[in-house]
Formats: C-alpha cells, sequence, structure tokens
C-alpha cells in the first residue's frame, strides 16, 4: 500500500506559476514510476508528466516546455513546478505511483487558472 500526499494547488492567473508536491508513503526507491495526471470537467483523466525510478521523464505535448516533473529523494517528494499556466491547464490534479504492478492515486488538488 502507498499513501499519496498532495499539495500546492490554487488559483493563479494565466502567465503565473504553480508547484505541486506529492509524497509517498514509501520511499521512492521502491516506486517504478510517479507521474501527475489531471482531470478537466467533462474530459477523460489525462496523463500530464511522469518519471521513471531511473530519473528519466515524459511530459504531454501541450506541457512541454512549461512544466517540469523532478524528484528530491532527500524528501522522499515529487514536484510538478507548472510555469506560463493557461486557462486550459484548469483541471483536478492528481499525482500517481506505480508499485509492485499496483497502481496508486492521490486525493487530487484543483488548479484554477483565470484569465
Amino acid at each position: 500500500q502507498v499513501q499519496l500526499v498532495e499539495s500546492g494547488g490554487g488559483l493563479v492567473q494565466a502567465g503565473g506559476s504553480l508547484r505541486l508536491s506529492c509524497a509517498p508513503s514509501r520511499s521512492l526507491y521502491f516506486i517504478n514510476r510517479m507521474a501527475w495526471y489531471r482531470q478537466a470537467p467533462g474530459k477523460q483523466r489525462e496523463l500530464v508528466a511522469v518519471i521513471f525510478s531511473s530519473g528519466s521523464t515524459n511530459y504531454e505535448d501541450s506541457v512541454k516546455g512549461r512544466f517540469t516533473i523532478s524528484r528530491d529523494n532527500a524528501k522522499n517528494t515529487v514536484y510538478l513546478q507548472m510555469d506560463s499556466l493557461k486557462s486550459e491547464d484548469t483541471a483536478v490534479y492528481y499525482c500517481y505511483a506505480r508499485l509492485l504492478n499496483a497502481d496508486y492515486w492521490g486525493q487530487g488538488t484543483q488548479v484554477t487558472v483565470s484569465s
């Protein structure tokens, strides 16, 4: 079992920045990959960014160059730095972890970008 505690959502103006944090209850060394997903009203949940245990990352096309996923092993936390935010980034953002062929989700944090 892995619990994921998210923080950092909120309201920001277009062009602004936010940083989301996700702290798993298990050490990052044991987690195969961690990711951020988002779900906007009336839309399906989509992958935003993923970071693997190797440190490699992938991003959804619309956030490339604006969002950065990273991990701090000392703090056992994964971050999503979101810059140049757009109104279309408004969604509930979910932290995700993959461990031993099981999927785990955080409770979600709301990000609202006003235009």
